[in-house]
């Protein structure tokens, strides 16, 4: 099925923080904006967060702020489970082709949770990284834009399909939907795509999908996050156990020319504000931090300080050479030589969390613009190409603050894209 929308906008590739902030920047002024975001929800990473540094506040509320003001915008459009199939044309007049993958739930849904209620079926919840199961008919998350049911490819064409269908009053659901084509003319692109963590499973030395209690520092977040797997309740994967000692490595696979031989920019400021949910949680818990640097730059500094206060919190410099695991009580246990005093250490801890890089994710779901990359997938400025722009993580790695000021930065030249071809007829 095919649709085309005739009409010079403004199209926005990513419906994570960069994403919303170029659309809402951009549809504020006056703009027609096409916002186009892979899975089924807008907020992206930052959904996921339990809490952003440094203030300790959780996101819900900016995410909030800006559900509502997409909502009242006559000037955006945007398509979930979408992505863009082609595009053609050059600045101020290019031609896209939008796929987007059925929902099986139309506009009617009221959210009622009625289809919930009758589905048996589970499949992994990929919202919580997949530490949980979630019913195949199912909100991605609590506070989800668009608040819409969605269900799940595996169960259509069953009976179940069918139970999820006589128990929706409101006729929301369409278990014919198909996938479509939706043609759109813009003038300008902004490329969001947004990040996704080092597959830690690559660092052999370091035990992830090995040894269970060995976590990713994205995973943590999700355990410490109320709609989280665990309800926020901090809570090792083997046994369910409380944790008392916690150990961050830092750098894990980042600034290291087998994996990432970048620095990923947000990875310590990240563990400093993970170590303080371990200590507000547990009052008696004790954290450890194995570093190479800890880059808390400018106005993050007094964050460290604070951190580094807590007499519970220890601060080791050197890298990790292994982890490995005790059988009989599944505790991991470290290697790492302390590079000030030489003094090699062996420490066990209850749960071991991975601070991984980040990944542009354009490294390897290419979309199909014109845009110059560098070696790690990240999107390089090039002056000689203009009316397609980069923003965000898609650029470098970026905390949430530095992406909103870069998404503010791309609206703009998005908008004086749009200009010339307006001056130029």
């Amino acid at each position: 099925m095919e649709r085309e929308v005739f009409d010079k906008s403004i199209l926005v590739v990513g419906g994570g923080i960069s994403g919303l902030t170029t659309a809402l920047e951009a549809a504020e002024t006056g703009y027609r904006v096409i916002l186009v975001e892979k899975e089924a929800f807008l907020g992206g990473r930052v959904a996921r967060l339990n809490k952003y540094y440094t203030k300790l506040c959780p996101p819900s509320c900016g995410l909030e702020i800006n559900f509502k003001r997409i909502k009242r915008n006559p000037n955006i459009q945007y398509f979930t489970l979408a992505e863009v199939e082609s595009v053609s044309g050059e600045e101020g007049n290019y031609d896209v082709a939008i796929r987007v993958q059925p929902r099986y739930v139309n506009d009617n849904c009221t959210a009622c949770g009625e289809c919930e209620k009758v589905c048996v079926t589970e499949i992994e919840n990929d919202f919580n990284l997949g530490m949980d199961k979630t019913k195949a008919a199912y909100i991605p998350y609590q506070l989800a834009f668009p608040m819409k049911y969605v269900l799940a490819p595996e169960i259509i064409g069953t009976d179940e399909a069918k139970k999820c269908l006589e128990a929706c009053k409101y006729n929301a659901i369409d278990l014919g939907m198909q996938s479509e084509t939706i043609n759109v003319k813009v003038g300008s692109i902004v490329v969001t795509s947004g990040w996704k963590p080092y597959d830690a499973s690559k660092i052999d030395n370091l035990g992830f999908g090995k040894y269970e209690n060995v976590i990713t520092n994205v995973m943590m977040e999700r355990l410490a996050a109320p709609n989280g797997p665990t309800n926020g309740k901090i809570l090792r994967p083997s046994d369910g156990k409380e944790v008392k000692n916690v150990i961050f490595v830092q750098c894990a696979g980042s600034r290291d020319e087998n994996h990432l031989p970048y620095c990923s920019a947000v990875c310590c400021l990240a563990s400093l504000k993970q170590a303080t949910y371990v200590r507000e949680q547990y009052q008696e818990s004790k954290v450890t931090i194995f570093y190479i640097d800890i880059r808390a730059i400018g106005r993050f500094e007094d964050f460290y300080t604070k951190v580094q206060s807590d007499e519970n919190v220890s601060f080791i410099k050197g890298k990790v050479a292994k982890v490995e695991e005790d059988p009989a009580t599944k505790d991991p246990i470290v290697e790492v030589e302390d590079t000030l005093s030489g003094e090699k250490i062996k420490a066990k801890a209850d749960l071991v969390v991975l601070a991984t890089g980040i990944v542009p994710n354009m490294s390897d779901n290419k979309i199909p613009v014109n845009i110059t990359c560098d070696e790690f997938g990240f999107a390089v400025s090039d002056p000689s190409k203009t009316g397609i722009y980069a923003a965000g993580c898609a650029k470098r790695p970026i905390g949430v603050a530095g992406a909103v000021q870069d998404a503010t930065g791309a609206a703009l030249k998005a908008i004086q894209s749009t200009l010339r071809r307006v001056t130029n007829g």
